[in-house]
């Protein structure tokens, strides 16, 4: 094997020596026993290392040798057929090499001696064995000659060498740990196997990074691949588990391989590729959302958590100095509310330069800038899961009673400042447990608890995604705590706002524990709960029916916010908002309107329906317009529009 760095005249050594080398193969064949006398005094260094590593006899050294010899020089062919007498095989086979070369051994020929085995050498078709022509592997023969690449089988699946990236010291320290792992079982004479090394989280590209940082500290060049590449019948899977192996061999090649859903389940069914990666000899990593069980092989499992708060800070303020030296504390407002890797805050950043252009851009302009940026990037992950919802209500826009008003008011305040209360002061502790702000709204429809989020996702500046539980909780046991799961660890990125819809579909099922399905049900609930109380964000649960809602969930809820049914007064302040400052109105009545026995929600829809009415015969809305929105809503509700609601209005 050729050093790391090899010095200019090391090629030349090379040459000079496999030239040496393949001259004695050519006296071999033209004198056999001339040539036993005369072997080379000194051997290619690149054909040394292959003997070594594939524990080559003389014999099986000089067969590949011959093999070489037919692709390097030109008279190694008619030499060939001269040996065999026979003009139509101007190719080695194992009868010549038997025949021409010293120290002959039958053993060599087997499918498990080393030529075979590790590849090698072709066996081309021929009617018998001793009879078929070989031919040297082509990239044993071009690292023979000094020049190694990886094998073109494993490049087509997608092995893509890595550089070691930067870390920061908590990752950096795990990737010492990965590699303290390795070099202990290196030094234990009694197993050849490496232990399995697990990284598991929701962020590939940190695992990737430390994983490549592990390799290095061994000088081991790291291959990343994913799962779902690998052949899935058993005899493909053989020759990739044989080539792998001859490239850690070769290189020191280590593999990393990265797992998604699918994989990891036919890991725990314990399928072909679970076996592959049990019994492979070769340095690799798994790198998984979730854990895959201990087989046959030792695995060591290590959770990858994100940077640090302080990592997190440290990082921005790199990347932003060159552009804005004095933020004004916004880099904490961003690791507050994003939890962004070391790649991802790198991307940002980048497209931060990208948009400001050459002039500089004032500090709140920038501020506001980079924030945008790392909403979008927070967003790719959580888009597939979820419904994100667009929003640019206001407090203004909200109804409600004074004391919920205050209750939504100390919500966005808590959002706003615990990075200070946790962080600075000390609040957070060592244990995240119950550090999340999680939050109940409760009413019927219609009373405003999808614009309160709406709202506090506007005064924070958030993204709000809604989360149909109806369609997540799944009648499978374990798969609603895993779509739940999916949801909280996408949304962790970028802190978003959580509206968990129609909590009743989840919670509703929780009753006196009678028989399995009632435990699994509160097992679900349990999972949802502690996910919301440890999430860096906001959860807000919606419910029509707070009484069906147990004591024991409840008390985990930090803020509960009730809904009521809004009162005359309350309608009649709701019908003053609801037509934009620039909609053309005309006599309108809000008092009037307000005896709409009908919750906010319904009288927003009748206010649009009446604006499309009015704006159809090219008139300002009126309240005839506004009665003939209403009469179509309470058709919709199943509902008679009495004569003591719309006394009056025309």
């Amino acid at each position: 094997m050729k050093p790391p760095n090899p010095p200019t005249d090391w090629y030349q050594e090379n040459q000079t020596a496999l030239i040496e080398a393949i001259a004695y193969i050519r006296e071999c064949l033209q004198s056999p026993v001339d040539a036993a006398l005369a072997r080379p005094s000194v051997y290619p260094p690149t054909l040394i290392a292959l003997c070594n590593c594939f524990n080559l006899s003389p014999f099986e050294r000089d067969t590949l040798l011959l093999c070489a010899g037919m692709e390097l020089e030109s008279d190694i062919a008619s030499l060939c057929a001269t040996a065999q007498g026979n003009p139509l095989r101007p190719y080695p086979t194992f009868s010549l090499a038997l025949t021409v070369l010293p120290e002959a051994d039958w053993v060599a020929l087997l499918p498990t001696a080393p030529l075979r085995h590790w590849r090698l050498i072709e066996l081309g078709e021929g009617n018998a064995l001793t009879d078929s022509p070989l031919r040297i592997d082509e990239q044993i023969l071009h690292y023979l000659t000094g020049n190694y690449y990886l094998n073109g089988n494993l490049k087509e699946m997608g092995a893509v060498a890595g550089a070691p990236a930067i870390l920061v010291p908590s990752h950096q320290q795990l990737a010492e740990e990965l590699a303290q792992a390795w070099s202990v079982a290196r030094s234990e004479p009694e197993t050849d196997l490496f232990p399995i090394l697990q990284l598991c989280g929701p962020d590939p590209a940190s695992q990737r990074a430390i994983a490549q940082a592990t390799c290095a500290q061994l000088n081991l060049t790291p291959y990343a691949i994913a799962a779902e590449l690998l052949p899935p019948d058993q005899t493909s899977l053989n020759l990739i588990k044989r080539l792998w192996e001859r490239e850690y061999c070769l290189s020191g090649a280590a593999s990393i391989l990265e797992w998604d859903d699918r994989s990891v389940q036919e890991a725990k069914q314990g399928g072909a590729i679970a076996a592959f990666v049990d019994s492979i000899r070769v340095p690799i990593v798994l790198l998984s959302a979730q854990r895959c069980r201990q087989r046959n092989r030792t695995l060591l499992t290590f959770d990858v958590a994100s940077p640090t708060a302080e990592e997190q800070r440290h990082l921005w303020e790199s990347a932003l100095n060159p552009i804005a030296p004095d933020l004004n504390g916004h880099v904490e407002h961003l690791v507050s509310h994003f939890n962004f890797t070391a790649p991802a805050i790198r991307t940002a950043s980048l497209k931060l330069r990208s948009q400001a252009g050459s002039p500089a851009l004032p500090n709140p302009a920038i501020a506001a800038q980079i924030w945008q940026i790392c909403r979008m990037q927070a967003r790719p992950r959580l888009d597939e899961l979820a419904q994100r919802m667009d929003s640019t209500a206001t407090w203004q826009d909200l109804v409600l009673p004074d004391p919920e008003r205050q209750v939504l008011r100390d919500l966005a305040t808590q959002l706003k400042q615990r990075t200070k209360v946790y962080e600075q002061w000390g609040f957070g502790g060592s244990s995240k447990r119950g550090l999340g702000i999680s939050a109940l709204f409760a009413g019927a429809s219609g009373t405003g608890k999808t614009l309160a989020a709406e709202v506090l996702a506007q005064e924070i500046r958030l993204d709000l995604y809604r989360i149909d539980l109806s369609a997540v909780v799944s009648k499978y046991i374990g798969e609603t705590e895993k779509n739940l799961g999916r949801v909280f660890d996408a949304a962790e990125v970028g802190g978003a706002i959580l509206l968990f819809d129609e909590a009743d579909a989840l919670f509703g099922r929780r009753s006196e524990v009678k028989d399995s399905h009632d435990r699994y049900a509160n097992m679900e609930v349990s999972y949802l709960l502690q996910r919301m109380e440890s999430y860096r964000g906001l959860a807000v649960l919606t419910t029509n029916f707070k009484g069906a809602i147990d004591q024991a969930f409840l008390r985990r809820i930090r803020f509960i916010v009730q809904f009521p049914f809004p009162d005359a007064s309350q309608r009649a302040e709701i019908w003053q908002r609801v037509f934009p400052k620039q909609a053309p109105t005309q006599d309108l009545e809000p008092t009037k309107l307000a005896k709409l026995n009908i919750a906010g929600g319904n009288i927003r829809n009748i206010a649009l329906n009446a604006a499309f009415i009015a704006a159809e015969a090219n008139e300002p809305i009126q309240m005839t317009h506004i009665l003939q929105a209403a009469r179509s809503e309470y058709i919709k509700l199943e509902r008679p529009l009495t004569d003591a609601e719309v006394k009056g209005w025309i």
